[in-house]
C-alpha cells in the first residue's frame, strides 16, 4: 500500500530533496511551504501535493493538517527552520521570538495537530530535523541552539508517550548541508563590540562547510529513518556531524569546548 509523507519547509534544501526522494521511491508526498505559488518543481511531479504552511501560523497549521489527514498520512517530517547567529546582546526580541516560533513551537504545534489521528490508527511516525547543533554548541548561536537542544529533549520525552500508542518519533541531526542555508536560511546579527568574534566564528564556520553533506545525502538518512522500522530515536547525519559528536563523547564536555573555542574564536 502506497504511503504518504507530510513535509514542512519543502521549498528548498533538505525538505525539497526529501520530497523528491520519497516521490521517486513511490510515496505520496504532501509538500508544504510558506509560498507555494513560487514552486515550479514539486507541483509538476506525480503523487506530490503542494500546500501552503507557515509553521508560525497556528490556524494555518491546523487547517493544513486537516487537509493532509483527509488524504491519509503515515509520516510527518518536521523540517522547516532557519539559523539565527549572533551575540544575544545584539538580537532583538522580535528575532528571538521568531526563532523560537519557527524552530521549536512550529514543530511542537505541527506534531500536536497529527497526534490524535496517529493515535486513533495506532501507527505513525514523526521525524524532526534537529541539527548537530542540538547535541553540541557553537559560539554565537545561543537562541538557535536553544531551539535545537529543546527539540532533542522534547523528542526523547515524546517517545515515551507516543510509543505507548504504537506511534514513533525520531530526530535527524545533520551537520553542514551544502545549500543556501548560510544565505537564505541564516540570519546574522552583531554589533561592533562582537564583530571580531563574529568574523572569527564565520571563518571557522566557512571552513567547516567544506566537509558539508549534500541535501540528497541527508535526505537519504531521513528515508532510512522513515523505513527501517527501528525504535531508534537519533540519527546523526553526515560524516562531519558523526565525527564531531564522536569527538564530544570521547573528549568530554570541557576539553571539547576548549578545542572549539580555539577553532571558532581563535582562543
Amino acid at each position: 500500500m502506497q504511503k504518504t509523507i507530510f513535509i514542512t519547509g519543502a521549498s528548498t534544501g533538505l525538505g525539497n530533496a526529501a520530497a523528491k526522494l520519497f516521490q521517486r521511491k513511490g510515496w505520496n508526498v504532501i509538500a508544504t511551504m510558506r509560498n507555494p505559488e513560487k514552486d515550479t518543481e514539486l507541483s509538476a511531479l506525480s503523487n506530490v501535493t503542494v500546500l501552503p504552511l507557515d509553521v508560525t501560523d497556528l490556524a494555518q497549521i491546523q487547517s493544513t493538517a486537516k487537509k493532509a489527514i483527509e488524504q491519509g498520512v503515515d509520516v510527518v517530517f518536521n523540517n522547516a527552520g532557519y539559523g539565527l547567529i549572533g551575540p544575544l546582546e545584539a538580537l532583538s526580541d522580535e528575532q528571538i521570538v521568531k526563532q523560537l516560533n519557527t524552530n521549536l513551537l512550529g514543530v511542537i504545534r505541527v506534531t500536536q495537530a497529527f497526534i490524535p489521528y496517529f493515535r486513533a490508527k495506532k501507527e505513525g511516525l514523526f521525524i524532526s530535523t534537529t541539527s548537530i547543533g542540538g547535541l553540541i554548541a557553537f559560539p554565537l548561536g545561543s537562541t538557535y541552539h536553544a531551539t535545537k537542544w529543546a527539540l532533542e529533549g522534547w523528542s526523547e520525552s515524546m517517545a515515551f508517550e507516543l510509543n505507548t500508542f504504537g506511534v514513533n518519533i525520531k530526530t535527524v541531526s545533520p551537520g553542514g548541508i551544502a545549500t543556501d542555508f548560510s544565505g537564505r536560511s541564516l540570519e546574522l546579527a552583531s554589533n561592533e563590540d562582537y564583530d571580531p568574534m563574529v568574523q572569527a566564528m564565520m571563518a571557522g564556520f566557512g571552513s567547516m562547510m567544506e566537509t558539508a553533506s549534500s541535501p540528497e545525502q541527508i535526505a537519504a538518512v531521513v528515508y532510512e529513518a522513515a523505513t527501517d522500522g527501528k525504535n531508534k530515536l537519533r540519527y546523526v547525519a553526515g560524516e562531519d556531524a558523526k565525527a564531531l559528536y564522536a569527538q564530544r563523547l570521547a573528549q568530554g564536555d570541557e576539553a571539547f569546548r576548549a578545542d572549539f573555542a580555539k577553532v571558532f574564536l581563535g582562543n
